[in-house]
């Protein structure tokens, strides 16, 4: 099928009967002035095709990317909703975030390779191998089957208790990923660029923890990625962006949090600067190049509109 026209029959009458929902879930989310031309060019039409792929035995496995802030994970629920109120299908959807290595682990890295390794985010810093068991029972469960959804708070900088992750039923329909290098490539190391900041000119003028990342990376990061049966891409303007997507994405953050204690880990402007540092190298890799092999690419301006730039290999 090819991609759906917003105005179709089908296109319409789906945003009629979930409009309502999704403007409740906006709500829920903090967003302000949610553009009703968001959900008719874009969430409604990516549940459309979604569902009208060919069906098969195992559950659709769909990666959504961009870089921080960007808003991948708040289009994935928008649309995981229409799939669930508009079509009747089963969804369920974690996050690269939620599958962070511990603190300790990450400690221990950051004394056997390079102090950098503590600082979550970068490739290496991730389980994967959860990932992968998360998958693997959402892919052959049964009826009765209970996956246990990781989940992982970034203001405690630990998972939640086991007990208390999510529990899905089942085996779903779909199953929807997202984070910021979802679906990304290792760099070449040919020509290694020399250091792409002042983060990296102070504290790893030599690679190594760069050229670290790199190569994990290149390991069950690709056995993962490899998996999806789709990729789509949020395409923002240029890193710039992404520093102030992030910074946006912090003060949203602190209005949430009703604890005084963890509203005292919420970084500043300065900090979240600093922060996104460690991820520049590989997202302006990731802008120039995951374009070219993405499934589905949209772009977003500066004012976080949304379009299709691509919609098929």
């Amino acid at each position: 099928m090819s991609f759906p026209d917003p105005n179709s029959l089908v296109c319409s009458k789906v945003l009629e009967k979930t409009e309502l929902t999704l403007i409740k879930l906006s709500n829920s989310l903090k967003i302000a002035n949610l553009s009703r031309n968001f959900l008719k060019e874009i969430v409604i039409p990516l549940a459309v095709y979604f569902n009208s792929l060919e069906r098969k035995k195992d559950p659709y496995f769909i990666g959504f990317t961009g870089g921080q802030g960007s808003g991948k994970t708040t289009l994935s629920e928008f649309v995981q909703l229409v799939l669930q109120l508009g079509f009747d299908k089963k969804t369920i959807g974690f996050s690269l975030d939620d599958i962070y290595k511990t603190p300790e682990e990450r400690e221990e890295d950051a004394k056997n390779i390079h102090p950098l390794c503590r600082v979550r985010g970068v490739p290496g810093t991730h389980d994967i191998q959860l990932g992968l068991d998360t998958l693997d029972s959402l892919c052959s469960a049964v009826s009765s089957t209970l996956t246990s959804i990781p989940a992982f708070s970034k203001p405690l900088d630990r998972h939640m208790p086991k007990d208390t992750w999510r529990k899905y039923k089942g085996r779903p329909d779909f199953i929807f990923f997202d984070g910021w290098c979802v679906g990304s490539k290792p760099i070449s190391t040919e020509n290694w660029k020399r250091p792409m900041n002042k983060l990296e000119e102070e504290e790893d003028p030599e690679g190594i923890w760069s050229k670290w990342s790199n190569k994990e990376l290149d390991g069950n990061y690709q056995v993962l990625f490899n998996r999806f049966d789709i990729l789509l891409m949020i395409k923002v303007p240029n890193m710039e962006h992404v520093y102030e997507s992030r910074w946006i994405q912090e003060k949203t953050l602190a209005k949430t949090l009703t604890d005084p204690e963890l509203k005292k880990k919420i970084m500043t402007k300065e900090e979240v600067w600093r922060f996104v540092m460690h991820y520049e190298r590989l997202t302006r890799y990731i802008l120039e190049e995951m374009p070219s092999f993405a499934d589905i690419v949209l772009k977003r301006d500066q004012h976080f509109n949304f379009s299709f730039i691509k919609t098929s290999k």
